[in-house]
């Protein structure tokens, strides 16, 4: 309390208001663990937000395009979701009360099924799990190792899934001996040195051949789990094809297709959710982040033939969060009633068109790639020679590109330097990818065309600066964001 009323007394922009945020940060640094992440790379104090805007307690404000990792579907402090919040708090419902049914949580549900992709709804099952997504992931292992009686999971290179021990085994870089790690298919990397409909064809082969030869060392799967985007991985969008190739594969061979939409649904790549796309209906959806409309909340939506686990074979003391279930309901509706996973759709491809120019102008920017407002910019050497065509898994001489279009090495120096110009002109982002070299746009679905053309002009700024070489630090703002580039305005809650 007395640190928040040490901040609400000072006026922004002054000395006393850069000495309380400094003083923040530094007991931060000294009291928290070595593992937080997010604190390391943004050292700002957030105080106030409202829709795409933060205000730090320094009196500085930002666009975010963080999101909250891809949370906040409608942006920070949406209306729509404060009212839902404060009606639960103004009605003297529980706020506690396990997976007992409610009022709130029943019109979650029903919401949540109108929404999700034909041939599931009619026939789906629902699992509140705890509220994050990792523990939503960890249902679906349970669900359909009771449903199938097998143990092991397929799951895909560049992956990640949460941070307990089974969705960390199912995520890129871990070993499991009960996961086996099968090829995604991505263009400018190929693992296969192809790219394109032939590079997914042979991921795809791939799989098929991992299934199907008794040589393979992967015993029969309980499941097969992807990301219709992998986000952590670099945003990578799977190619429609091959996802419906993945949808026949394992139908084929009944096994269940988990599909994780936590950061992907919700209307994020263009499409309510990203599976709709191409088509597919998965058999199990993860789902949290966007459906908690910014607070925990996270479940599992499966078809009911699998609905075979008993009683408390995966349960949880924080799976009844009413105020989440309201302003998750509040958002769904939010979003599905003023389609703004088409507006994601339209708005995020013009963005898509803008950085390719960038990416023509920089040779830092290698690729740009993504889908509705789940966007990438990979950042390479532009000094260094591409990348042998001898590093791929398979090499196909017939098919494989030319050496001078292999890709450059990533660059994740530069690029932690262009998160850092950026956030000196007040925009926020994040990076991920293989090495971290990829700068992610994760911007709420209400971002405006005004706030668009803002980011596209700070994160070219940015790598501008970087490109000359004059990439600073973030302990003083370069320049201050100029007119028109301040997003809405963040409002005083004093």
């Amino acid at each position: 309390m007395a640190v928040t009323e040490s901040v609400r007394g000072t006026v922004p922009g002054t000395e006393d208001a850069r000495s309380a945020h400094e003083g923040i940060l530094r007991r931060q640094s000294a009291r928290e663990s070595a593992a937080r992440t997010y604190a390391r790379a943004l050292p700002i104090v957030p105080v106030r937000a409202r829709g795409m805007t933060i205000e730090g307690a320094d009196g500085r404000r930002y666009l975010d395009c963080l999101s909250g990792a891809g949370t906040l579907a409608l942006g920070h402090n949406h209306p729509v979701v404060l009212e839902a919040i404060r009606a639960v708090l103004d009605s003297g419902a529980p706020l506690h009360v396990l997976d007992l049914a409610t009022p709130v949580k029943d019109a979650f549900v029903t919401e949540l099924f109108r929404t999700l992709p034909a041939g599931l709804a009619d026939h789906a099952r629902v699992q509140f799990c705890g509220p994050a997504g990792t523990d939503a992931v960890e249902a679906a292992f349970t669900l359909v190792r009771a449903a199938t009686g097998r143990d092991g999971i397929l799951a895909f290179s560049g992956a990640y899934h949460g941070m307990t021990s089974g969705a960390l085994a199912a995520s890129g870089g871990a070993r499991d001996v009960r996961v086996a790690r099968l090829p995604y298919p991505q263009d400018y990397r190929c693992p296969f040195g192809v790219g394109g409909e032939r590079g997914a064809e042979l991921a795809a082969r791939w799989t098929e051949s991992v299934l199907d030869d008794p040589k393979s060392g992967v015993p029969e799967p309980a499941g097969m789990i992807l990301e219709p985007v992998q986000g952590e991985g670099g945003v990578l969008p799977a190619p429609d094809a091959w996802l419906r190739r993945m949808r026949r594969i394992t139908a084929d061979r009944s096994v269940p297709l988990i599909a994780d939409e936590v950061q992907t649904g919700v209307g994020r790549t263009g499409a309510f959710w990203a599976v709709e796309h191409s088509g597919v209906t998965p058999d199990v959806m993860v789902l949290s982040k966007a459906i908690g409309g910014s607070l925990p909340l996270a479940v599992i939506v499966y078809r009911e033939e699998l609905d075979a686990w008993q009683p408390g074979a995966h349960a949880g003391t924080f799976r009844g969060n009413q105020l989440a279930m309201a302003a998750g309901t509040a958002t769904l509706a939010h979003v599905r009633e003023n389609r703004l996973a088409e507006r994601a759709a339209d708005l995020g491809a013009h963005m898509l068109r803008q950085l390719r120019r960038l990416a023509g102008e920089h040779a830092c920017v290698g690729d740009v790639r993504g889908r509705g407002l789940m966007l990438g910019v990979e950042v390479v050497d532009p000094e260094a020679p591409a990348v042998s065509a001898g590093e791929p898994i398979v090499t196909l001489a017939e098919t494989a590109r030319p050496a001078e279009e292999q890709p450059r090495p990533a660059a994740p120096r530069l690029a932690a330097a262009i998160q850092r110009e950026c956030l000196r002109r007040g925009l926020i982002v994040e990076l991920g990818g293989r090495h971290s070299s990829v700068v992610r746009l994760l911007p709420p679905l209400t971002i405006t065309d005004e706030q668009a053309a803002a980011v596209l002009d700070r994160l070219a700024d940015a790598v501008d600066a970087v490109s000359g070489g004059q990439a600073g630090s973030t302990s003083a703002p370069q320049r201050p964001p100029g007119p028109g580039r301040q997003g809405d305005r963040a409002p005083h809650t004093d």
